[in-house]
């Protein structure tokens, strides 16, 4: 009988190494995101991520000024990423979410927020939630950034925030862009979003926007109640009586004799707070300006 095993390995010896080159390709698959996964865990998935572009609203609420930046998950995925890192202040020791905190509706308790370097803002940090939904077209006190994508950018460039000033010294926004281009998660995340690894400052915004946009809340008694009744003028039934004679109180125009004492009707709180959507957008706290 003739030995037939040396016939076999050529066989045997390409099937080993296609066996060997699929496993490559797999391993090389499964760790093309090892930054990503490196530095957060299974708290970043870039094949299942997170519900930001499809959340739902009420069908009360019709206001969006998303305008062309549609939420997309990925973006909005990296833009919370940005958010929450203090690589973006010079001494990587502030980021947006340490003066706009989520358990305190992404604002802060202090009066004036605490910035790079013992710096202090100039202003109260307003609210972030439901700012999709706004009738805000500007942003600021002062209305200097045009859209919340301008605005998104310019605590980084503060000096007091988070400190890339390009002034007395300090780094410009593009030695930040230059430092997120060397951190491994960006690569690989910008990679993920954009197809390239290129880090730009209208990208930076994209997503933070993204991300901004994508912060809403409706489970307030307020939402519950109006959910079931047709106008806010009505009486909500989860509303005690004092309640309702309270809302009414905020929602009717008040009535001044020719004196300019207040004779009838509410307070007003309406015209500068309109319901629905304006209840729960941040337009007082963008006037606040501090006085020392």
């Amino acid at each position: 009988m003739k030995n037939t095993y040396p016939r076999l390995l050529p066989i045997l010896t390409l099937a080993l190494l296609s066996s060997l080159m699929a496993c490559q390709k797999k391993d090389t698959t499964t760790d093309s995101y090892t930054a990503i996964k490196a530095t957060f865990g299974t708290k970043i998935d870039p094949s299942n991520l997170a519900n930001y572009n499809n959340q739902t609203k009420p069908a009360y609420i019709l206001k969006d000024n998303t305008a062309g930046n549609t939420i997309t998950n990925a973006k909005a995925t990296l833009g919370r990423v940005l958010f929450y890192d203090k690589q973006l202040s010079i001494n990587n020791t502030i980021s947006c979410g340490s003066c706009h905190i989520q358990k305190f509706a992404f604002s802060d308790t202090a009066i004036a927020s605490l910035g790079v370097l013992d710096g202090r803002t100039g202003r109260h940090s307003m609210r972030l939630i439901n700012a999709r939904f706004s009738d805000e077209q500007k942003f600021f006190w002062d209305e200097r950034a045009a859209t919340l994508e301008n605005q998104t950018t310019r605590p980084i460039q503060d000096h007091a925030e988070m400190g890339f000033s390009g002034q007395n010294g300090r780094p410009g926004l593009n030695d930040l862009l230059t430092k997120l281009k060397g951190i491994g998660y960006y690569q690989e995340l910008f990679k993920f979003v954009y197809g390239d690894q290129n880090v730009t400052e209208p990208r930076l915004q994209e997503c933070l926007a993204q991300f901004v946009r994508s912060i809403q809340s409706f489970d307030s008694r307020y939402d519950e109640g109006r959910a079931v009744t047709p106008q806010d003028q009505l009486p909500f039934a989860n509303f005690s009586q004092q309640e309702n004679l309270g809302k009414n109180l905020f929602l009717i125009p008040p009535q001044f004799n020719p004196t300019g004492q207040r004779i009838a009707g509410g307070l007003g709180c309406a015209g500068c707070h309109a319901p629905p959507d304006s209840l729960s957008i941040p337009i007082v706290a963008t006037m606040a300006l501090l006085v020392f």
